[in-house]
């Protein structure tokens, strides 16, 4: 009985170790894995300020210069915001916000979005997403140029009941057997418009750009429509 005891005892001390042992690779992979995770959607965000606003548009360190902005209501994105500047001899050129699709067809789908001070997209880049291989992920540049088709518009090109996949009425082009995926993207580009004309007075002040600033950006913006 003494021994039965004993071998009950060192099977569930061998038991217990095992657990401790596996618990841990686990804890450590899991760590690992998301550190990398981390690690690439930071590169990708790196990448993708440089290709919404190039360098040769600015000449300020855009990667450590943000401001903080108010919250973003509707942008999936919990807490202040935080932008990245572009500035041309100290003066504002645009920003870059974070946002958030919620509504993708396999999840959230994270986006940057570039607006100058009039409030026209400077240029849309996607960071991470879990859409379907070779129909959402067409929202990626390197996968179709549709992300593109976001640059050079604003709440009046189109007008807001406008912006959305042609399917449902809107401007925009949806995918070939992939249409909520597209929608979200464009639903998302659309909410961060809104908060930029919202929040624009707070924009301006945290940028240090004058009013006037704002207003030249516009002129400058339609005069260059006019030449087109």
């Amino acid at each position: 009985m003494a021994a039965l005891a004993q071998s009950i005892r060192r099977s569930a001390i061998g038991l217990g170790l095992f657990a401790v042992i596996t618990g841990g690779t686990i804890a450590l992979t899991q760590q690992l894995t998301e550190d990398r995770i981390r690690e690439q959607v930071a590169r990708a965000e790196a990448a993708a300020l440089y290709e919404i606003i190039p360098e040769s548009h600015h000449d300020n360190d855009l990667l450590n210069d943000t401001v903080t902005l108010p919250p973003g209501e509707n942008l999936a994105i919990d807490g202040p915001l935080t932008a990245w500047v572009a500035r041309k001899s100290g003066d504002p050129v645009g920003l870059i916000f974070p946002a958030v699709a919620p509504d993708g067809y396999s999840g959230d789908i994270h986006l940057l979005v570039g607006i100058s001070l009039d409030g026209t997209v400077l240029g849309v880049r996607v960071t991470s997403h879990r859409e379907t291989p070779g129909l959402g992920d067409r929202i990626e540049l390197k996968k179709s140029s549709w992300i593109t088709s976001f640059e050079g518009r604003s709440l009046g090109d189109p007008e807001p009941r406008n912006w959305n996949v042609k399917k449902n009425g809107g401007v925009f082009d949806q995918f070939t057997g992939a249409t909520i995926t597209p929608r979200a993207v464009v639903k998302a580009v659309k909410k961060t418009l809104i908060y930029f004309r919202r929040h624009r007075p707070e924009i301006l002040s945290a940028v240090g750009a004058e009013p006037s600033t704002f207003e030249r950006a516009r002129g400058e913006r339609q005069q260059n429509r006019g030449q087109r």
